[in-house]
């Protein structure tokens, strides 16, 4: 807390957790191949999330400008779409594209999230940016700074999720991607110390999101444009922020009207350890299935048993799901789900369909599969009990797995064995088992939109990471537009 008299109209010094996230933004240097290594990657299966999330319409009504016609030549683009926007309404859209289908990566700790949701701001800022650095003969933003944007948001949103827990207070993960974009995209727009801090503490204020529309009874579609929303939230903030308008110095930690007494119960705000780049290089990519990430590993291992299952599924008894705690408390669901959103935060129904069908994408969630009967039957036979060793593995910081476990017994009294997986595909653990797979979820996405051509020469580019990072962001950016 700030050493000073909340009663006094002396202006305070900054928050100690302003200035280090806006030193951070501004001036860090990031010197780890593996984070630039990792954060191409993550750019990579960024972009396969968005491409798949074209083909839904319950996504792509929400896109393009804010009204008809309200586009901007030498704007944002957008990638998998035609549309030149405003840079605010740019981010929303591309955070949109990239959470819509629950496949993108993720960081799991005391509270959750998605980092690679801040690639609305990054990408946004960066091609407005350097549009209109070269419209004005100065030089263009990199891929590199891009990809070094993405480190530094991965790491303010991630650290802060290391100990603090927002979901615990009913607040949304998507506040700390309003946090880390708007410091991030304060820099990329050429925003100085003084506007950083300035931008940081405004997006403090906004406060937060309610966790409501993750949960039952009120789980729905918000969830997969929350962090578009807080990603262009950032961006007008840190524009805002570059016009000279003042910041609050004090937002955090003043009693009774700053952040912590309001909503997070006066427990302070800390990061728990210093800013550089773990979070990029231990992150968890979403390469197998669009499942919430708690249940990764609980559909591996459904589909494993899917063999031994699937000609007795009117045999079955019951069925034990062991999981960690944060599963319990998020994803066990019982009764009806209302829509896709409410299915794919149900642990119960993850492991159901590919118990049935031996496979789980995104169309999976939809109405048409939703409405055989053997899924909702299957639920019912299910019962999810937290394992204590999964929890303890969950939160210790040199392992964070994300264990589940399955087992089926029929009435018969055999049952099945008992199916254990501890760390998800996407864990750095299975790093060299994954990759593959992401560059393949990378190809199959992207290839059948943009042609063989243009995607032979995007994957060419994408390959070779010294031509990438040199790459101008608005040379880019046509590559991966329509």
């Amino acid at each position: 807390m700030s050493a000073h008299d909340y009663k006094s109209a002396k202006r305070p010094a900054p928050d100690q957790l302003f200035v280090d996230i806006a030193d951070y933004a501004l001036s860090a240097r990031i010197d780890s191949d593996l984070a630039y290594d990792t954060a191409r990657y993550c750019l990579l299966d960024s972009l396969a999330c968005m491409f798949q999330a074209l083909d839904y319409p319950a996504c792509t009504k929400l896109l393009g400008p804010v009204v008809p016609g309200a586009t901007l030549p030498g704007g944002a683009r957008v990638p998998g779409c035609s549309w030149e926007l405003e840079p605010v309404m740019a981010a929303f859209n591309i955070g949109a594209l990239v959470r819509w289908l629950d496949f993108n990566d993720t960081w799991l700790a005391a509270e959750w999230g998605h980092p690679s949701d801040n690639l609305g701001a990054i990408l946004a800022a960066a091609d407005y940016a350097s549009r209109r650095n070269r419209a004005a003969g100065r030089a263009p933003l990199t891929m590199r700074d891009v990809l070094t944007a993405m480190i530094k948001a991965h790491e303010i949103q991630g650290v802060l999720a290391l100990e603090n827990s927002f979901n615990r207070v009913g607040l949304d993960h998507v506040l700390l991607v309003r946090i880390a974009s708007t410091a991030v995209a304060t820099q990329l727009l050429g925003g100085d110390r003084e506007q950083t801090l300035n931008a940081v503490s405004n997006a403090w204020i906004d406060g937060g999101a309610l966790r409501t529309y993750r949960h039952a009874p009120n789980t729905g579609s918000r969830k997969s444009w929350a962090a578009g929303d807080a990603t262009s939230r950032a961006v007008r903030l840190a524009l805002i922020a570059l016009t000279g308008e003042m910041g609050y110095p004090a937002a955090m930690s003043t009693p009774t009207w700053g952040f912590q007494d309001v909503l997070f119960k006066g427990k302070p705000v800390t990061l728990a350890r210093p800013l550089a780049s773990y979070v990029m290089e231990n992150v968890l990519f979403k390469i197998s299935f669009p499942a919430e990430f708690h249940a990764q590993t609980a559909v591996e291992a459904a589909m494993r048993l899917h063999p031994a299952v699937r000609d007795r599924l009117d045999q079955i008894e019951s069925i034990t799901i062991e999981t960690q705690e944060p599963g319990v408390r998020i994803i066990d669901k019982t009764g009806p789900l209302a829509n896709p959103a409410d299915r794919d935060h149900c642990i119960q129904y993850m492991a159901a369909v590919p118990l049935i069908f031996g496979r789980l994408v995104a169309s999976d969630y939809d109405d048409a599969v939703a409405g055989d009967p053997r899924i909702d039957a299957l639920r019912a036979k299910m019962r999810v009990v937290e394992n204590p060793t999964f929890t303890r593995d969950y939160y210790d910081g040199d392992k964070r797995y994300i264990g589940n476990a399955i087992q089926v017994k029929f009435a018969d009294g055999t049952q099945t064995e008992r199916v254990e997986v501890g760390v998800p595909i996407g864990h750095r653990e299975r790093r060299a088992e994954g990759i593959p797979l992401l560059l393949e979820k990378f190809e199959q996405s992207i290839a059948p939109k943009l042609g063989a051509e243009r995607f032979k020469k995007l994957n060419a580019l994408c390959s070779d990471a010294n031509q990438l990072q040199a790459t101008a962001v608005d040379e880019f950016l046509p590559l991966v537009t329509a």
